[in-house]
């Protein structure tokens, strides 16, 4: 009768909050899952203030715990949230008012050190919107005063408080932390603090700025140097120029950016003309107009680079072309102005269709008279176009060409579209503005790739159609078909795979040639015809107008190789290891349930779905599928059965946008090089071309990067995506199997191969000295401090490195 009566009592006052909380830790520091929702989903139903007695247990349980990705707090908010689903009668506002809101006090004082799933939870069931602004502004101020700056904006962010808050100061720290994308969540859908985070970010790129007077408001965030790394002028005219196009500002929001990036520009062409001497007289002129044009400061810094190269004659008439002032000009340069002709007359192009003996002894030269190449700029001279390349059963080069950009613009569009027939090469000009937007024009393009019984050839065309994009947006609303589209770079993939897997000293990466400085399509064509492209022109103003003879030249040729390859590949198809008819090695997107150029929306919806395979990824590498993946490095599959390679035969280097992806990829023992934030995106093209890797990129440095290591050495990579959904798509694509042993056989900090075993108490304490640990974590042998090291991901430890210790 007593047991009878203690069991009544248990059940008027209902479940003790703290003894349900003492057997939830329990589990949790068991690890048993299963059993804590079991408990969980048990006990609440018999807590007597279900809301209430909720915040007592989270009051109870500890904060973040390192290696461990959730919280009890967390895992209990969230069975919580399982279980009141089916109870629509425990809610705050089926109590008293002033019950609810002394709740809705003690909920907010939990949001502290914790998760961001925790505090979206805790709003959720405590409605902490509906509490005054001011009191939810002084808690995000006493976090601010806390340190607990990420905790501040993702509760900001969550509560939508972005205009009850002081902008720069909740997110310099974050920017500072080097964790703008939460800063960018924040200002996301504000246009006004759009504006200020470009501006802010945009005035840190000033010559003149300084970061002392940060450096005086967070002096904390300044003891690590990663933190000095963010704001390194370059990094931050990388975010800036991004994030005015994400929000789509106007440039005039973001000068300075500009400045910086135009004067690193500048020198980089200055490298280009005196440094390799690599580059025309004729190319280097059109570019440096394009960069200093209507700005006298780098107008003024041309002039000095100049007279820094020895060419004390080229500044005086540069600074005669600008109207430099005479007090801003160097020391010299206004004498030597003085010498010069009264008239400078640019020298008459004397340049004739036929090039030099030399000049056609070193290149492939296309065998086709001037008369044969047509110009193409009116509907007219389109419609005879139309006549003979739209012909059944033709065969037609397609390659395109357009203005580099430098970084300084986004948008490349189309200058020139060349196709190339038996006997003649047609040259659509896109700058004439009223033939380019003709319906015509638009209206031939789609017929042009659309009919299957036109063959169209290519090399690496997943970047020419992302810039048909740009340059036509309606082909993004109306995707364009895609039929009877044969890409020779999947041919020349081919190629090279069957000359790896025939090699003694096992699989090479593809389109490197041996002994060889030719890349991409020029390396295909010495190969198959026996001299490269002469490549001088690549990087001309394609929209300046008229176009120079050489320039005719180089576009001729580079479509009309392409006719010339694929006749002497398909006569001797066995020679090079292809099928006889190499029409079956087509990668029409339609062969394979006709996909075509999509929205960036259709396409993320299609990453779920097999089959269709967008045209615009020369930008980004799409989603693995088995069928209709995309290559890696323009768009196409490697080849159509790649041999398994082995971690350690891959060599890459990681842009400074994907350094956890090279952490990642250093863990399966892939041999990574990682850009520093300050490096420049040049640097990844040396160590390139220097070490024989291949370029991870993301973004827009990717059609910089890719014109300087040529077709197949560099590949773009969604940097929406995760680090470890990123290594997954490239070793898919490389074809790279890693076996138990390759995990943790690189040191994810230094890239080496080599391990020295050190006593654990040694290794922490040398990690400690370094800062990559806190000062109250006890370096004693504790099971907890095991067993969370286990579980510590890759990504979770950015600067803590791998090592081996006993």
């Amino acid at each position: 009768m007593l047991q009878t009566g203690m069991d009544t009592s248990s059940e008027a006052t209902g479940l003790d909050p703290a003894v349900l909380r003492d057997q939830l830790l329990e589990l949790w520091n068991w690890k048993d899952l299963q059993s804590f929702r079991c408990v969980a989903l048990q006990g609440f139903p018999k807590l007597s203030q279900p809301l209430e007695d909720l915040l007592t247990i989270l009051e109870g349980c500890s904060g973040k715990q390192k290696g461990r990705s959730s919280t009890v707090g967390s895992q209990v908010l969230m069975e919580f949230l399982t279980w009141i689903k089916e109870q629509p009668q425990v809610t705050l506002s089926s109590l008293p008012e002033q019950e609810a809101l002394s709740l809705q006090h003690r909920a907010l004082g939990l949001l502290t050190d914790t998760y961001p799933s925790f505090v979206e939870n805790l709003i959720n069931i405590y409605q902490l919107h509906s509490l005054d602004p001011s009191v939810l502004r002084l808690h995000i101020v006493k976090l601010q005063g806390l340190g607990y700056y990420k905790e501040a904006i993702v509760l900001s962010t969550k509560l939508k408080l972005q205009n009850e808050v002081n902008m720069e100061e909740i997110c310099v720290p974050l920017i500072l932390q080097d964790k703008l994308s939460m800063v960018e969540m924040f200002v996301t859908g504000h246009r006004d603090l759009e504006e200020q985070l470009v501006t802010l970010l945009d005035s840190w790129c000033h010559p003149g700025f300084t970061v002392d007077e940060i450096r005086r408001r967070y002096p904390r965030l300044f003891q690590s140097k990663h933190y000095m790394g963010v704001i390194q002028p370059k990094v931050l005219t990388k975010h800036v120029l991004r994030l005015v196009e994400k929000f789509n500002i106007d440039q005039g929001m973001c000068s300075n950016a500009l400045r910086k990036r135009r004067l690193d520009t500048l020198r980089f062409l200055m490298y280009k003309r005196f440094g390799e001497k690599s580059m025309t007289e004729e190319n280097w002129s059109d570019h440096v107009h394009f960069v200093v044009a209507e700005d006298l400061e780098l107008q003024v810094k041309l002039v000095e680079l100049l007279v820094d190269h020895h060419s004390l004659e080229k500044a005086s008439q540069v600074s005669l072309r600008y109207k430099i002032p005479r007090n801003r000009l160097p020391i010299g340069v206004w004498e030597k102005q003085q010498s010069l002709p009264q008239s400078l007359q640019k020298k008459l192009d004397s340049e004739e269709w036929t090039p030099s003996e030399l000049h056609r002894q070193k290149f492939y030269q296309a065998p086709l008279a001037k008369e044969k190449v047509h110009i193409v700029n009116t509907p007219e001279a389109l419609q005879r176009c139309r006549v003979v390349v739209l012909k059944d059963d033709a065969v037609v080069g397609v390659d395109m060409e357009w203005q580099p950009t430098f970084g300084c613009s986004s948008a490349q569009q189309v200058a020139l579209i060349q196709l190339a027939v038996q006997d003649h090469v047609f040259l659509l000009d896109l700058c004439a503005s009223d033939f380019c937007h003709h319906p015509d024009t638009i209206s031939f393009v789609r017929s042009l790739f659309s009919q299957n019984n036109v063959l169209k050839l290519g090399y690496g065309m997943t970047g020419d159609l992302k810039c048909l994009l740009t340059t036509w947006p309606q082909l993004s609303e109306e995707p364009l078909k895609m039929e009877g589209v044969l890409d020779l770079l999947r041919v020349h993939q081919k190629i090279q795979s069957n000359k790896a897997s025939g090699s003694q000293n096992g699989p090479k990466e593809v389109l490197v040639g041996e002994g060889s400085a030719e890349k991409g399509l020029s390396l295909l064509v010495q190969q198959v015809l026996g001299k490269p492209l002469d490549k001088t022109e690549q990087m001309s103003n394609w929209e300046k107008r008229p176009l120079r003879l050489s320039q005719i030249r180089y576009a001729v040729a580079d479509a009309y190789c392409l006719l010339e390859v694929y006749t002497a590949l398909s006569s001797n198809a066995a020679q090079f290891g292809l099928p006889a008819d190499l029409r079956n090695m087509s990668s029409n997107p339609s062969d394979k349930s006709g996909g075509g150029v999509q929205k960036e929306k259709q396409s993320k919806q299609k990453k779920q779905s097999q089959g269709k395979e967008e045209c615009q990824g020369a930008h980004r590498v799409s989603p693995p599928r088995p069928d209709t993946e995309k290559g890696p490095l323009c768009g196409e599959n490697p080849s159509e059965n790649p041999p398994p390679l082995p971690p350690q035969q891959l060599r890459v280097v990681c842009d400074n946008m994907l350094q956890g992806l090279g952490r990642y990829l250093r863990c399966l023992g892939v041999d990574v090089v990682m850009l520093e934030n300050t490096d420049d995106h040049r640097v990844a093209a040396k160590l390139a071309q220097a070490e024989g890797r291949v370029i991870l990129t993301c973004g827009q440095p990717f059609q910089s990067l890719r014109s300087q290591v040529g077709e197949g050495r560099c590949l773009s990579l969604d940097c929406s995506e995760k680090a470890r959904d990123q290594a997954v798509r490239v070793l898919r694509h490389f074809n790279i199997q890693p076996t138990p042993s390759d995990i943790f056989s690189r040191c994810q900090a230094c890239n080496s191969d080599q391990y020295v075993a050190v006593p654990r108490e040694d290794m922490l304490r040398m990690l400690k000295k370094k800062g990559f640990l806190d000062d109250q974590i006890d370096i004693g042998n504790s099971p907890e401090t095991s067993n969370h090291q286990e579980e510590e991901e890759p990504h979770a430890s950015s600067e803590l490195p791998r090592m081996f210790y006993r």
